[in-house]
């Protein structure tokens, strides 16, 4: 199986290559992203805090973060997870504050890249900016997808479509073997990205282990019939634009 290793903007290669046909030239332009000194952080910490003001363009590479809000009394929601590939809020330098905050769940590596080095290197090339955009309007097909999550699926629907939804993410990345792929995250991230109870979840993740949709163990999660967990979960792909080349 891939691992989750410094692999520089190879992920954001293979991922915009899903919705845009690109080329050698398309790779180098991108790889002059990586000029600046690579940042590393554990897990459990801030990437950045609500509040703050966005100067740079985030470009994980490796782990696992995720975008959260939190009250004032501690409780928090996960509202989008970023893997390998994934840009940390694309124009988020645009902003005078930053209104959610962004933290790593497990150790990860990423890119601080400054506004204008990003500009000129998208800028030359076209399918760059076209690959871009379809990225970001999938991005806003993935939030409204769990709106409709929160909002209307069951404990079990949710949890289903969100391991389709990730399986087919890391698949596009090169981290996903076969229906395996690494799941880092705790039962607690998983909890609070589903608006559930630690206990509810587990009864949820033990009740999909019971009827054979998958197998999890040592932060590996194996689908083990995709065709009944998509069923479950009613998921249509339609909202992941993975067959535009």
């Amino acid at each position: 199986m891939a691992t989750m290793t410094d692999a520089g903007t190879e992920p954001l290669f293979r991922l915009l290559s899903r919705y845009m046909a690109l080329d050698h030239a398309d790779r180098v332009a991108l790889s002059a992203l990586e000029t600046g000194p690579i940042r590393r952080l554990n897990a459990r910490n801030d990437i950045a805090r609500e509040g703050e003001n966005p100067s740079v363009v985030r470009l994980l590479v490796s782990g696992w973060a995720c975008r959260y809000k939190d009250l004032p009394d501690g409780r928090r929601q996960i509202v989008g997870f970023f893997l390998p590939g994934d840009f940390c809020d694309l124009n988020v330098y645009i902003l005078q504050e930053l209104d959610h905050s962004i933290g790593a769940l497990t150790s990860v590596q990423f890119y601080e890249i400054q506004p204008e080095q990003f500009q000129e290197v998208i800028d030359q090339r076209p399918n760059l900016i076209r690959a871009l955009l379809w990225h970001e309007m999938v991005s806003s097909g993935i939030q409204r997808q769990w709106l409709l999550s929160i909002g209307q699926r069951s404990a079990l629907e949710r949890l289903a479509h969100l391991f389709v939804e990730l399986y087919y993410r890391l698949q596009a990345v090169g981290l996903a073997t076969g229906l395996t792929f690494e799941l880092p995250i705790t039962q607690n991230h998983l909890a609070e990205a589903n608006g559930l109870s630690p206990v509810h979840l587990n009864r949820t993740l033990q009740e999909m282990r019971r009827e054979g949709l998958i197998e999890l163990s040592d932060r590996q999660l194996k689908i083990v019939d995709l065709k009944h967990l998509k069923k479950v979960a009613m998921f249509n792909s339609n909202y992941l634009h993975f067959n535009r080349t």
